[in-house]
């Protein structure tokens, strides 16, 4: 998402997530919003009534850094990386990522493989594209999204 995110060519807004590592082992995820803020979706070390495996997830900051990130504003690409079931704890993430697919914005995300009937409503809208990341085409697949976003910037 990150090398989308460099070559996209209008301001956009917008989060991606990434891996904390700590001597090679996994202990969190981190959001980075494209205006510049960051906190943790997830960590080892957050308290929380909400987990996947051993991460707490941080509904506060679901809340407060990703989700006024993909309000619709005056920008025309939003970037969400990623719906996904951490994201999903929070009903105010999924209100903003309905708000932000169903405003006149172009949206690239991620979104999760498997999930509840939200994850499954959204796979089934007749408005996206779904393109899955293989081994084959990981290295290919932003350009083709890169590609994809020109076409609907020029309609």
């Amino acid at each position: 998402m990150k090398k989308v995110i460099a070559l996209l060519p209008l301001p956009s807004t917008g989060f991606y997530t990434e891996e904390e590592r700590v001597a090679g082992r996994r202990i969190g995820f981190v959001m980075r919003t494209l205006g510049g803020k960051s906190g943790y979706l997830a960590h080892q070390d957050i308290q929380s009534d909400f987990h996947i495996r051993r991460y707490g997830v941080s509904i506060e900051h679901i809340e407060t850094i990703a989700v006024p990130s993909i309000t619709p504003c005056n920008r025309h690409i939003i970037i969400i990386d990623e719906i996904g079931k951490m994201e999903c704890f929070s009903e105010v993430f999924k209100q903003a990522a309905l708000a932000a697919l169903d405003s006149p914005c172009i949206v690239v995300g991620t979104i999760t493989l498997g999930g509840d009937d939200f994850i499954t409503r959204i796979k089934s809208r007749g408005d996206i594209e779904i393109h899955e990341v293989t081994q084959e085409n990981r290295d290919s697949l932003p350009d083709l999204i890169l590609e994809r976003v020109a076409r609907l910037l020029s309609q």
